[in-house]
Formats: C-alpha cells, sequence, structure tokens
C-alpha cells in the first residue's frame, strides 16, 4: 500500500463512487414517475431526519416508509422481488463438485487473481480511510488474513467473494460505530431479514433502494478533491483523472489502480531524472560537480554534459551530490572516462559515497590501473 500515492487512492474512492451512481440507473430512469418520486422521498429523509435525531439510521427509515407507502399506496414499482427470489434458508456446506487438478486451477486462477488484487486493494484503501477518520491505526496484515480466511469458508458455503466496502464503511463510522459489534451487527440484521423477514424485503421499493445507493455515492466520493485539483501539481492531477477515466471505462478497479500506480512511477523517474552539472576551472584541471540522481532516465542528460579541449589534460567528475543507482549509471560513467581517457584526459571520481562506490567498483570495464578513484 505504501507504493498508491494518494493521488490514486483518491481516483479509487471517486470511480467507485461513479461505478455505484452508474449501477443505480437502471432502477430509476425511464421506469416511471412514481419512481423518481420515491427516489426523491428517499433521499430527503435520509438527509433530513439526522437533524432532528440519530437514534435510528435515517436510510433504515427512508426504505421502511417508502415500502409502506408502495404497498398501502398501490403504486406500480419495481421491488426486490421483481429482480430473484430470496431462499429463506441458512446455507449448507458443501465440497464443490469439480475436479482439484491443475486444468481446473489454470481456468479459475486468472478471475480468482484479479478478485483478490481488487479486494486486498478496496479492503485495504477502506482501511486507510477509516484509519483517517478515526484517527487510529488498523493492522493490514490482520484485515488481509481475515479477509482471505473469510471468503475460502464462504466457498464452502456457495458464498461469493467479498471485500470491504468503502461506502457501507464510511456511513458505519459517520453514524458513530468503532467496534467490530458494529460490523457483526451488521452481518447479523442482514441474516434477521431475509430468515424472519423475507416477505417483507422482497416488497421493498428498488428505487427506494437506488435513493439509499445515491447517497452512498455521494458519500463516497471525495468532493474535496475538485478544489484539490487545482492546489496539488499537475501530474498528481493527470494520475487522479487516468484513475477515475480508466476505472469507470473498462469497469475494474484493478486496472484503474495499476495505471494509476504506472504513472505516477513514470511521473516520479521525469521529476527526479533531471541532473544539473557545473563546471569549475581548477589548476590543471576541470572539476564537473554532479548534482542529482544518476540512473537510466538520467544517463543521455549526463554523457552529454561533458565537453573537452585539446588543452585539457585532467578531468575531475565530483559526485558529492549525487547517487549513482544502477547498471546504465555505472555504464554512462564508463563512456565518459573511456571517452576521456582515449583523448588523453586523465580522470579522477571523488565523492562517491559508500553504496555508490561498491556499484562501480562492482560494474566499471575500464581497467583498474587506467582509472583514479577516491573515495572520500
Amino acid at each position: 500500500m505504501k507504493f498508491i500515492p494518494r493521488s490514486v487512492m483518491v481516483g479509487f474512492v471517486n470511480a467507485l463512487a461513479i461505478l455505484i451512481f452508474m449501477a443505480q440507473v437502471p432502477h430509476f430512469v425511464g421506469v416511471s414517475n412514481m419512481t423518481y418520486v420515491v427516489v426523491g422521498i428517499t433521499l430527503l429523509i435520509i438527509y433530513v431526519l439526522p437533524r432532528f435525531t440519530k437514534a435510528v439510521p435515517s436510510a433504515l427509515v427512508a426504505i421502511i416508509a417508502m415500502t409502506v407507502f408502495a404497498i398501502f399506496g398501490h403504486f406500480d414499482l419495481r421491488t426486490v422481488g421483481d429482480l430473484g427470489e430470496i431462499k429463506q434458508s441458512l446455507p449448507a456446506f458443501m465440497i464443490p463438485d469439480i475436479p482439484f487438478n491443475f486444468e481446473t486451477l489454470a481456468i479459475i486462477f486468472p478471475t480468482a487473481f484479479a478478485l483478490s488484487i481488487v479486494g486486498l486493494l478496496e479492503s485495504l484503501l477502506t482501511s486507510s480511510i477509516v484509519d483517517d477518520m478515526t484517527d487510529t491505526e488498523s493492522d493490514k496484515n490482520r484485515e488481509s488474513r481475515g479477509q482471505g480466511i473469510a471468503n475460502i469458508v464462504a466457498g464452502f458455503f456457495g458464498g461469493m467473494a467479498g471485500c470491504a466496502m468503502i461506502g457501507q464503511s464510511v456511513i458505519n463510522v459517520k453514524s458513530g460505530g468503532r467496534g467490530r459489534l458494529s460490523t457483526f451487527v451488521a452481518g447479523v440484521f442482514l441474516i434477521f431479514l431475509i430468515m424472519v423477514l423475507g416477505d417483507w424485503v422482497v416488497q421493498i421499493p428498488m428505487a427506494a433502494l437506488a435513493g439509499v445507493m445515491i447517497m452512498v455515492s455521494i458519500g463516497t466520493f471525495d468532493w474535496s478533491s475538485f478544489s484539490m485539483l487545482r492546489k496539488v501539481p499537475l501530474t498528481d492531477s493527470i494520475v487522479m483523472l487516468v484513475t477515475v477515466i480508466t476505472v469507470v471505462a473498462t469497469h475494474d478497479l484493478s486496472k484503474g489502480v495499476f495505471a494509476g500506480v504506472i504513472l505516477s512511477a513514470v511521473f516520479f523517474v521525469a521529476k527526479i531524472s533531471k541532473l544539473k552539472i557545473e563546471e569549475k576551472s581548477e589548476e590543471h584541471a576541470v572539476k564537473y560537480i554532479i548534482k542529482g540522481q544518476v540512473f537510466f532516465a538520467s544517463v543521455q542528460d549526463f554523457v552529454k554534459s561533458f565537453k573537452t579541449d585539446e588543452q585539457t589534460k585532467k578531468v575531475i567528475l565530483d559526485f558529492s551530490e549525487a547517487h549513482i543507482w544502477d547498471d546504465s549509471a555505472v555504464a554512462a560513467i564508463d563512456k565518459v572516462v573511456l571517452k576521456m581517457k582515449d583523448q588523453g584526459i586523465d580522470v579522477d571520481l571523488i565523492g562517491l559515497n559508500e553504496s555508490s562506490w561498491k556499484l562501480v567498483e562492482k560494474l566499471a570495464t575500464y581497467d583498474q590501473p587506467h582509472r583514479s578513484v577516491s573515495n572520500h
């Protein structure tokens, strides 16, 4: 998670909010005029009721009120029951009836891997967001282990793979939930709804649930990101927008995160690849002071920065304010030193820190007697 920049996290959350909203559109757009009314009243109850009391969740009150309104008003509204049947029974334990061999693994692995990446990303991002909201520190490894174990066990009961939900978690925290009991109650109440109140649940208007989910999408979206676009560096804004666009276009959260992380890495490399090389004339020598990071992205500028003439007999390359990172950097130094050697110029490398010195000593290709390296 430490390799995922904040701009990617914000883009991920905003894209998720947009996807949640887009998923609700078919449930109220172009259905009936009464559907719009129910969605509007649902949102009104959700946002107005907390101003008078927070003893009960406003979303729950809205769903109950709209269900009663739809039943006794005999309005033509799509209900939960129209989408499918709810079985009022507990799931049974069973072992999947599939061959446990490599061929089966090869079939399910790509999907399983993608699901695990998305699930872990969303859970860890949710954990980070909740940590910020509550000013606490959670155990990310414990969260990941718990999620993995739960998903394995759920599979033996015919359950789907699951992960933390940003929208539900944010609502939970804003409602005062802080401990394990709050999430436990959510699960128990859901079982109670299905097992005991299943006949009532199927009569809940989809418009009411769409209204609740619209509220979730509004609460999930990071509205401060609009002002952030003007304040943060342009590269961060681009990363956030690319993450959002990729997720919305592909409907794949993992692709958006990968695109954002890769783009952030490219921008970071571009930022730190700028070298500054100062030239100073000393007695019988020309001294070049290299400032910055010498690695694969900056070696082209490094090689082009040295100019010598026939009067130059000695060159000092001062790396006191630089760091050598990889084989490309050492190869570039090789190229410069060998070119100067062919012109009859002596070269001293000074100011190398310990790790840079070891890298040059290990990878440099020119012969030891023809180089003078000082480790200061």
